[in-house]
């Protein structure tokens, strides 16, 4: 085989290494995110903390009410983005952002819309819920 049919192998395989791992992690978040909606939605405030990022959880007074309390909106997931560690799920009327700890995804924000302004610079979206 030579050098160039090599290469070409390799890309190969490396683009579906990098593929199957997306669309495991696509599940996984998209899988923590309608967890964590559902349970808030339904009024399961314990249920719902455990799926939130330790900061994100301390951030709230007394988690297990306010979560359900916050006006997170239940809707079908528009879209998912996942750079490294960090994620975006977009929902009907509702973003959540997560990130990747060791034991798997957690809701480091939720309730977040974008901001219309362009005057951000620093934070793009305003959330209910976050770090």
């Amino acid at each position: 085989m030579g050098i160039r049919a090599t290469a070409v192998v390799c890309l190969a395989a490396t683009a579906l290494v990098s593929t199957g791992c997306a669309s495991v992690d696509d599940a996984a978040v998209t899988t923590t995110a309608e967890r964590f909606l559902s349970a808030a939605g339904q009024g399961q405030g314990g249920q719902a903390c455990l799926l939130l990022a330790p900061r994100a959880a301390e951030s709230l007074d007394d988690c297990d009410k306010q979560i359900v309390s916050v006006g997170l909106r239940v809707g079908a997931v528009r879209g998912v983005d996942i750079w490294g560690d960090e994620a975006r799920v977009r929902v009907d009327g509702d973003t959540i952002f997560l990130h990747r700890f060791p034991d798997g995804w957690r809701v480091r924000a939720a309730g977040c819309e974008s901001r219309p302004d362009q005057s951000y610079t620093q934070q793009p979206y305003d959330c209910e819920v976050s770090t």
